[in-house]
């Protein structure tokens, strides 16, 4: 048969589209684009925000509209969070989070034997993590290795512990397994992905931490960089630091998720962290790292987010200075106890995220000026305009003169900065 799928949400929905998309193919069904004519379209949902399921909502009916004899099939944390909702969707097979391969099968027999199926599960149950087939198909770059599910912090903001379930992780001989394997398809970086990977190994009871995983992937493929996901700051320690500054092959970009850089801001998003850990966070990396890309998001216009509160978490963000920024304004979460709290006005938090975006744009741009005149090994990708784009370890965009350099790793010296992107020139090998 010939599946579409569309997927909406984080790197770890995108990981799982990538590992359906593989066993699909290993099953003899044939993986399609989105637009084009298919027996069966997927939409791998979100439901991070009211935003996102308004979102998978849309992609949904338009499918529907526009392929009304192929069979609709939806997944992900919208269905595991809302069933009702997607229930009055009419779609021909429903099914949440888990148990990828089980969906497949469903998927098949949905469209085999022309019948409305539903498959959701209690995520809370689930005890062991599903290993998937990692990386992607063979025309992509990066491949990424999921490590671990689910995620027990229960911010004030968000709904995902209740689509994803407790932490569950990725035992370490098999993600060394996996990403021997990835070197041996000719990808040439990974990225470490999960719901929450500072997290791995709580459930394993070895005492391993992700600093151990870290370093047994970059040592089962010593040739291929590495390139860790959001990190929770709590994770960032002397030791993580010390330890993981000695793998050659990690890149130096750091995704710490700061959300507000006030205090009080934090305990009402009931993070585990305050400012002062965060800062220790940065200092340290800043103290084992050459020049690393420390990158962040932010949430403006949190419930009961005064002027004062806000005005620190700019001045926060510049004592940062941060390589880039994801910045969004505060969006209600039905169901999480920040919806219940007293609301910003929209105005008022898209003014913040417009003046905090400004700060963002700045740090970032005195972040490329600080690269010129290094050297980088550059992962090329795709042509860009006139000029062929790819990603240096501390994944800022690098545009260079060349062709045919898709998938190499190149050196690059940086001779200046469009503001957004470095430019560069390919230097002899």
């Amino acid at each position: 048969m010939r599946v579409a799928i569309y997927t909406l949400g984080c790197k770890v929905n995108q990981y799982e589209t990538q590992a359906m998309e593989r066993e699909l193919t290993a099953r003899g069904h044939q993986v399609v684009d989105f637009a084009a004519e298919a027996d069966a379209y997927v939409v791998n949902t979100c439901s991070v925000t009211a935003v996102s399921d308004q979102k998978s909502r849309q992609v949904i009916h338009r499918v529907q509209r526009d392929h009304p004899g192929a069979v609709v099939a939806v997944c992900g944390c919208y269905p595991q969070t809302h069933a009702d909702d997607v229930r009055k969707l009419g779609v021909d097979l429903m099914a949440g989070t888990g148990d990828r391969t089980g969906f497949l099968h469903l998927l098949e027999e949905a469209v085999t034997e022309k019948r409305r199926i539903e498959a959701i599960d209690q995520p809370f149950e689930r005890r062991v993590f599903e290993v998937l087939p990692a990386g992607g198909l063979p025309e992509r770059t990066r491949a990424m290795l999921k490590v671990e599910d689910g995620c027990a912090n229960f911010c004030s903001y968000c709904i995902i512990p209740y689509a994803r379930g407790r932490v569950r992780s990725l035992p370490i001989p098999t993600a060394a397994e996996q990403t021997r394997q990835l070197a041996a398809e000719g990808y040439r970086e990974i990225v470490v992905t999960g719901i929450e990977i500072s997290s791995w190994g709580r459930d394993l009871k070895t005492g391993e931490s992700l600093i151990d995983l870290l370093e047994a992937v970059c040592a089962a493929a010593p040739d291929l960089r590495f390139r860790l996901g959001s990190l929770e700051p709590r994770t960032v320690t002397e030791d993580f630091c010390r330890r993981a500054s000695a793998l050659p092959n990690l890149c130096p970009q750091f995704h710490l998720s700061l959300q507000s850089g006030c205090d009080e801001t934090l305990r009402r998003m009931n993070r585990k962290y305050d400012t002062a850990r965060f800062a220790q966070s940065v200092e340290l990396l800043n103290q084992y790292f050459e020049h690393p890309a420390i990158t962040t998001d932010l949430i403006t216009g949190f419930p009961e987010e005064t002027e004062e509160e806000f005005a620190r978490t700019l001045d926060f963000i510049r004592r940062c200075r941060f390589a880039q920024m994801h910045i969004f304004p505060y969006s209600i979460r039905p169901g999480t106890p920040a919806a219940k709290m007293r609301q910003v006005p929209k105005a008022v938090k898209e003014e913040r995220a417009r003046r905090a975006a400004e700060i963002a744009a700045e740090l970032h741009r005195t972040y490329l000026e600080e690269c010129v005149g290094a050297v980088y090994p550059v992962l090329f990708e795709q042509p860009k305009g006139d000029r062929y784009a790819g990603h240096a370890p501390n994944y800022m965009e690098v545009l260079a003169d060349g062709t045919d350099l898709h998938n190499q790793v190149r050196n690059v010296r940086i001779t200046g900065s469009d503001g957004a992107s470095l430019l560069g020139e390919l230097l002899e090998d």
